[in-house]
């Protein structure tokens, strides 16, 4: 037995990147995963090869009522949820003069608001059993300010930080909250930018970027934990990466 084995874990944004390298890793650590995301072709892929210790359940988390409805589908599934991991996000980089407010929108309905509709429906579920724990992914950009480019994104990624911090605080105890802080990381993330010259960059930058099985290994590590420890706050990033 380890202290991952036979827990119940809800991962959104699943279907690639963070999410499934998550998925795979805590299943083959004895842990059942449950699994969301918009692309059910993937999440079908995924649950198919873990087996039957996995499930899932198409979820946009801009839709409070789909993620009410994706984490009673996962406790309906397996009985309990002991970890929520809210990792689903987008990074849109573009300086704040080309003003595009649309993807400042889709950047906080996902990356804040998304959390907040984790939060709102596993909370009470937690309390109810008397344990549970939240894993919220941020960013490196949540500790300093990415900018040109990253200014909104970063606003989003310290709000993850300042609510998971507050959460702590108000349920402490028997829950338990941590944020992970990443910095340049192999996934999809990079691709979420219509602007041109801003995506060049991210491109650049990315090229010193690090498997998604680091983080998947830092979540790991703080679900594996005993009960009375609270890993609050994990940040990593490539070696060479100096922002």
């Amino acid at each position: 037995m380890t202290d991952i084995e036979g827990k119940v874990v809800v991962i959104t944004g699943a279907s690639s990147g963070l999410g499934e390298a998550t998925a795979r890793l805590l299943a083959s650590r004895g842990a059942k995963v449950f699994l969301g995301a918009r692309r059910e072709e993937n999440l079908k892929r995924i649950v198919g090869e873990i087996g039957e210790n996995a499930g899932y359940a198409v979820v946009d988390v801009t839709s409070q009522a789909g993620v009410q409805a994706f984490v009673e589908a996962a406790r309906e599934r397996f009985g309990r949820i002991d970890v929520l991991v809210n990792n689903a996000g987008l990074m849109a980089i573009a300086p704040m003069s080309a003003t595009q407010v649309d993807e400042w929108d889709r950047m906080i309905d996902i990356n804040i608001k998304g959390v907040l509709y984790g939060i709102a429906a596993a909370l009470p579920i937690f309390e109810e059993q008397g344990s549970g724990h939240f894993i919220n992914i941020s960013s490196v950009a949540g500790v300093k300010v990415f900018s040109p480019g990253g200014t909104v994104y970063s606003g989003t990624k310290f709000a993850v930080r300042a609510i998971s911090e507050g959460l702590r605080h108000e349920v402490g105890g028997a829950i338990r909250v941590t944020t992970i802080s990443p910095g340049a990381v192999d996934t999809e993330l990079k691709q979420g930018t219509s602007h041109a010259e801003a995506a060049q960059g991210v491109n650049a930058f990315y090229e010193i970027a690090i498997p998604s099985d680091s983080v998947a290994r830092a979540i790991a590590f703080a679900i594996a934990e005993p009960a009375d420890v609270d890993v609050n706050e994990i940040v990593l990033r490539p070696t060479v990466q100096d922002f």
